[in-house]
């Protein structure tokens, strides 16, 4: 087991993937990351070595990830409810906020 941020992620899984699985890092994001670190797309989790490990959790400790983002995403909707904006009002009423229709279901 190799354990990045706190998370345990088994050595038979791919990199990209574990990567992919932090709320808030996508395709492009951990692919940059990889590239960065110069990790091959097909690396498993434990055939890297713990310079790296270490150097990769470094770097995600900077990014806003997980809990974090999810609370600044909360944070601004809050933000838009008590503005009274159009998309406040559609959020606290539990309505589509992106225009989609509500007639049909």
């Amino acid at each position: 087991m190799v354990f990045i941020l706190g998370i345990s992620f088994a050595e038979r899984n791919l990199v990209k993937k574990s990567l992919e699985s932090f709320y808030g890092l996508g395709n492009q994001a951990s692919a940059r990351i990889m590239a960065k670190h110069y990790i091959h797309p097909t690396a498993t989790v434990g055939s890297l070595s713990q310079k790296t490990v270490t150097s990769l959790t470094a770097e995600l400790s900077t990014m806003p990830l997980e809990t974090e983002l999810k609370r600044r995403l909360q944070d601004n909707i809050e933000r838009m409810r008590t503005m009274g904006s159009y998309r406040g009002r559609r959020h606290a009423m539990g309505l589509p906020v992106r225009g989609q229709n509500t007639k049909s279901q």
